[in-house]
């Protein structure tokens, strides 16, 4: 298990910088997810860590000792990658074994490593196998087995379950987890998927063109997003944003908001914002209603599409110039072209500046 941390770190590919002064602390034992959309920098940060590219400023530290200069092998780190790569000519005990024998490990050693992570892993039965004999969940196995029997002080996953299909995803996210809990080992995982961040992570990276954008739980980046990027990345299906107008606020920062010709009012939390400014309005597709008594806005809506999904059902229509997504039960029968009014309570709704910074807070949950 091992610390890391990041200060002021930069990377540029001749003149072209990815990476803009990124400092991060990652604690002993955390599973930490980078996520965001294709080109934000996450697999280039990871590398950083692993060695695999030079850091151009700034500095890089692994349990308080600077790792600048540091080969990757002498890191103490041990990468899965999205590609399996494994040896097809090699069995898989030989392919997991095959850093163990480079390194001149003893027999004897090599054989309990291999064995405890075959353990691990469930591989017992494939250890004799090579690699086109294996499902690719299986072999996704293997290439984290191979990482296991290194004993590092550092997991790195560069975004390993892209290849598998839905199911194998599935399953796999749960053996990944299943692993940090047996091993309590620290873990970085970078992946594009929401869903796999939200439901891995202990702290979850979000980041946006080589910069962070918000750092915290997966609990905390969904009540309390940042900005309105973290709001619209964070949560599936992804929030719904709508246009109001701050017709007034107060010296206690209680803002009202038009939307619609109905007005709320809420509680800001100091961010820049002013009378008469446009603002954007978040609301979770969770959070719109059919139940119209309790609500503190209600929107007409014209259905262009339903999906019914069994327990759940996605409708998505047009307010205004907004397309929403609406989550109802399972039971309901609403149909393409049908108009129906939803309600949303001023408690469920977040707000955005002209900036696209929060400017409210959400208590979480407590047990």
């Amino acid at each position: 298990m091992a610390t890391i941390k990041l200060k002021n770190v930069i990377k540029k590919f001749n003149e072209i910088e990815t990476i803009y002064g990124v400092n991060l602390d990652l604690e002993d034992g955390e599973f930490v997810v980078f996520v965001g959309p294709s080109g934000c920098g996450k697999s280039t940060l990871l590398r950083l860590i692993a060695g695999l590219e030079d850091i151009t400023d700034g500095t890089l530290e692994i349990n308080g000792i600077n790792m600048n200069n540091v080969a990757p092998a002498d890191r103490g780190v041990a990468m899965v990658f999205q590609s399996y790569a494994l040896y097809p000519h090699m069995t898989v005990e030989e392919n997991m074994s095959f850093g163990l024998r480079m390194n001149g490990v003893a027999p004897e050693q090599i054989k309990e490593q291999v064995s405890n992570a075959a353990n691990i892993l469930q591989l017992n039965e494939l250890l004799d196998r090579k690699p086109k004999q294996l499902s690719g969940g299986q072999r996704q196995r293997v290439a984290i087995g191979r990482a296991i029997v290194r004993q590092p002080e550092v997991f790195l996953f560069d975004e390993p379950l892209s290849n598998l299909d839905a199911e194998l995803r599935v399953d796999m996210r749960i053996q990944i987890a299943k692993l940090h809990n047996r091993l309590k080992a620290s873990m970085v995982y970078v992946t594009h998927d929401q869903v796999e961040a939200m439901t891995l992570a202990d702290k979850i990276v979000v980041l946006r063109d080589g910069r962070i954008e918000q750092v915290g739980s997966p609990l905390e980046l969904y009540h309390n997003p940042a900005n309105e990027f973290v709001a619209g990345f964070i949560g599936s299906p992804k929030m719904n944003f709508i246009e109001g107008k701050i017709i007034d606020i107060d010296h206690q920062n209680l803002a009202v908001i038009e939307i619609h010709g109905e007005r709320i009012e809420l509680q800001l939390n100091g961010e820049s914002v002013s009378q008469n400014e446009i603002v954007k309005l978040g609301i979770r597709p969770e959070h719109v209603k059919e139940n119209l008594k309790e609500a503190d806005i209600t929107l007409p809506i014209m259905i262009d599409v339903a999906e019914h999904l069994g327990g759940l059902t996605y409708l998505y229509g047009q307010f205004e110039n907004h397309t929403l997504t609406i989550e109802v039960s399972g039971s309901n029968l609403t149909r393409h072209g049908e108009s129906i009014k939803v309600g949303i309570k001023k408690e469920d709704v977040y707000l955005f500046n002209k900036d696209g910074t929060g400017l409210v807070n959400r208590p979480l949950p407590t047990r």
